[in-house]
């Protein structure tokens, strides 16, 4: 895994967008058409806002969702289907996209219909985000390192539902739902590459214990450790907590590879 660092949040996402947008067009050029991950969040919007800029053929492009609420409507603010449909689809114009139905009457049958598409062939990058608790998708603490379900139902921890009330998607607590529907952690890393877009200091604990701890299902993050060919994006903010032997090489060299 390699990590970059960046002076601000801004830098890190052109940076983040720079490179994503790389492989897309050479998935492309090798395959005419590219498939890719998309994550949603506050901390991913000044990404998918430079990725939706770039020079990309955005018509042979294939997009999934990371992951959705159970029982939030499409119209609701804090919807990831909306987040998608209105930061990305929209303004890219792809069309070729699969959305996670969190409010289905029949939850099975929508997982499996999303899943379907998404197992038929490979995925060539995957954007992700890390959560304050360390969650990568909605796989919070302690997540399944095992199931190889490419969609799982998901409980919510505590620490990731005030996450949400933190970011303005909900007034309190009470309104965050208690599930969610994730792409599982197996599925994600299956992505020939994972580009991992954490900003902000509120990520440095989580950027800890995924990046220096051990690779444990109470650090969900730290799974992204074994994946070949995953980059993770940081700012100073949340390279903030890194141990000083790494911050000091990650301000000489600009990136270093982290080995699980």
């Amino acid at each position: 895994m390699i990590l970059r660092l960046f002076n601000d949040a801004n830098a890190l996402a052109l940076a983040a967008a720079e490179q994503a947008a790389a492989t897309m067009r050479r998935a492309i050029d090798e395959r005419d058409h590219c498939r890719v991950v998309v994550a949603t969040g506050a901390s991913q919007f000044p990404f998918l806002e430079a990725l939706t800029k770039a020079d990309v053929d955005w018509k042979k492009v294939e997009a999934f969702h990371l992951d959705e609420y159970v029982g939030i409507p499409m119209t609701h603010p804090a919807s990831f289907r909306r987040m998608l449909l209105e930061r990305f689809a929209e303004k890219t114009g792809i069309t070729n996209y699969h959305f996670v139905n969190g409010d289905a009457a029949d939850l099975s049958a929508a997982i499996e219909e999303v899943g379907r598409p998404l197992t038929a062939d490979v995925i060539d990058v995957a954007f992700v985000g890390i959560g304050e608790n360390g969650h990568i998708a909605f796989n919070d603490p302690p997540a399944d390192f095992e199931t190889e379900d490419p969609y799982i139902v998901v409980e919510l921890d505590e620490a990731c539902r005030r996450q949400q009330v933190g970011e303005g998607w909900f007034a309190d607590i009470s309104q965050v739902p208690t599930r969610a529907i994730s792409m599982s952690v197996r599925q994600i890393l299956k992505a020939r590459e994972i580009v991992a877009v954490v900003p902000d200091a509120r990520k440095a604990r989580a950027v800890k214990l995924c990046m220096e701890g051990d690779v444990i299902p109470t650090a969900p993050s730290s799974i992204l450790r074994t994946h070949p060919n995953t980059t993770v994006f940081l700012d100073r903010n949340s390279a903030s907590m890194l141990s000083p032997a790494l911050r000091q090489s990650l301000d000489q060299e600009a990136q270093v590879t982290i080995h699980s």
